[in-house]
Order: structure tokens, then C-alpha cells, then sequence
């Protein structure tokens, strides 16, 4: 424990302004979240419909985490831009977060609610930033494909697989809203928050990807493993991630429950989640060992 938070207090010492400001937000928007968890656990308050603030919870959490991810992931990433789209992304973020928050206190919906004109200006702009982070994160791959900044090969086959799941998220969510704007613009609200939150499960697996993989390559790239070694270790993050995606993909898409998957589909899928745990703690174990030896 002291190993891995010596090595986090490396990355903040060694961060930029706009990383450090980045991180400081991510964490912010993430305690938030927990606070709403810790609300809903001690009122009892309900964790299910577009009333509850299990949102502000999901969207505090995942969005906080998602910044300091991004923030670090594209340290790496030579772009002239980046301080830029980084406070765009960053601001887009915060945005999504307080917005769905205070509607959740305000016990109204957030996405897809048209009811009066602050309740419609609340849902375009959520809608204008999901746009604003798609653009951003299509400038950020687009800069980690093309090239990257004093980093190895694991490192740079993570990050782009990473940016480009994340792509995926974002695509899912901008669908997720399209679909439930056509419903409530249809005369049936309801309808929207019923059918509009089947991508969800996607949206929510393939967000993380730029958090997991390239963690797995920072760490093996700090470890005593060898570089040939650890670039195939990447490379079977990267496809185990890349099945999960697809499996999840298939499933919400099919309108499959992921509680309830088909046998096969539920076996790759534990094979996969098997893979990505054992070789994230073959990568912590190794980048641990190492600093210890140091």
C-alpha cells in the first residue's frame, strides 16, 4: 500500500498545471460522488429510476475518475493543443456532473426532460457537452496515433486502445441520448427512460478501458519484466478488454440482460475478466517488487 501510493504521489509531482488543476477536479467530482452513495445508503432512498440520486452518484464517480484518467493517460500524448482540450474536456465534465446533480436534488429528470425551458436548457447542454467530450477525445486519439511522447511501445499500444474505447463510451452514450430525445420529443417520456438505457452496460465497461490498460503498461513498464515480455502482456489486456467490449456490445444491442447472458457468452466473458485480473496483478506485483528492490 505505501509502495503504490508512493508511486501516485510520483505522478502528481511530476504533473503539469493543467494536470495537477485536472486531477484536483476528478478527485473533487469522485468524493462527490461517494457522498451521494453514502446519502442513498444512510436514507434509504431509492437506487432505481431517473429520480434517484444513484445518477449523481454513477456520474460523480465515473466521470471523476474517467478526468484524472484522462489527464494522466494523455501526459503522454505530444499534441500542441493539449492543455486546451484538456480544460475543455475537464470543463465538459464538470459540467455533466453538476448539471445531473442538482437535477437529482431538484427531484426532476436530467436527460430527456423538456417539461419547462430550465429543464430543457439543462438537457441541452448536457447534450452539448457528451459533443464537447467526443471532440475532445477525437483530438486526443487522433494525437496518440500519430504519435506519443516519451513512451515505450506497451505504453503506447495501451493508450491508443484505451482512447479509442473510450470513443466507444462516448458513442454509446451520444446514442443513448439521441434514442431517448426522439421518444420524449414523441410524447412519451417514459418510454425514453425506459428503452434509452439499454447501452448502458456498454457505455459503462468500455469507459474504463483507458484507466485499466494503460495502468497494466505503466506498471509493467516500471517492473524488472522483460520489454518484449510486457508488450505481449499489453497485447492480451488489450484483446481480453476488446472481447469484453464486443461480448458486452452484443448483449446490449440484442437487448440481453448482463445478468443473464447465454452460457457461452457468460463463459467468455469470466475468461476474459479472469485474464485482465491476473495479468493487472502480475504487472502490480512486478512494478511493487521492483521499487522495493530499488
Amino acid at each position: 500500500m505505501r509502495d503504490t501510493c508512493h508511486m501516485l504521489m510520483g505522478i502528481w509531482r511530476d504533473a503539469r498545471p493543467v494536470e495537477r488543476l485536472s486531477y484536483a477536479l476528478g478527485a473533487a467530482l469522485f468524493a462527490g460522488g461517494l457522498v451521494h452513495v453514502v446519502v442513498l445508503l444512510v436514507t434509504g432512498w431509492t437506487w432505481m429510476g431517473p429520480l434517484s440520486l444513484r445518477k449523481a452518484a454513477t456520474f460523480g464517480l465515473s466521470f471523476g475518475l474517467t478526468l484524472v484518467t484522462v489527464a494522466w493517460a494523455t501526459s503522454f500524448v505530444a499534441m500542441r493543443a493539449r492543455r486546451l482540450l484538456l480544460g475543455l474536456f475537464a470543463g465538459a465534465s464538470a459540467g455533466e456532473v453538476v448539471l445531473v446533480s442538482m437535477q437529482a436534488w431538484r427531484g426532476v429528470p436530467s436527460h430527456f426532460n423538456f417539461e419547462t425551458g430550465f429543464d430543457t436548457a439543462v438537457s441541452m447542454t448536457l447534450a452539448a457537452g457528451g459533443g464537447v467530450l467526443i471532440l475532445t477525445t477525437i483530438a486526443f486519439t487522433v494525437a496518440a496515433v500519430a504519435g506519443t511522447r516519451q513512451s515505450t511501445p506497451a505504453m503506447r499500444v495501451a493508450i491508443r486502445f484505451g482512447l479509442i474505447a473510450l470513443l466507444v463510451a462516448l458513442a454509446a452514450g451520444a446514442a443513448m441520448i439521441a434514442r431517448g430525445v426522439i421518444a420524449s420529443r414523441s410524447g412519451d417520456p417514459q418510454l425514453a427512460y425506459t428503452t434509452a438505457g439499454a447501452l448502458k452496460p456498454l457505455h459503462a465497461v468500455a469507459m474504463h478501458a483507458i484507466l485499466v490498460v494503460p495502468v497494466v503498461a505503466w506498471l509493467l513498464d516500471r517492473s524488472a519484466v522483460r520489454a518484449d515480455l510486457g508488450l505481449k502482456l499489453v497485447w492480451s489486456t488489450v484483446v481480453a478488454y476488446a472481447a469484453l467490449i464486443a461480448l458486452v456490445a452484443v448483449e446490449s444491442i440484442t437487448g440481453v440482460s448482463p445478468l443473464a447472458p447465454p452460457v457461452a457468452a457468460a463463459i467468455a466473458s469470466v475468461v476474459a475478466v479472469v485474464v485482465l485480473a491476473a495479468v493487472g496483478m502480475f504487472a502490480l506485483l512486478e512494478g511493487v517488487r521492483r521499487r522495493r528492490v530499488r
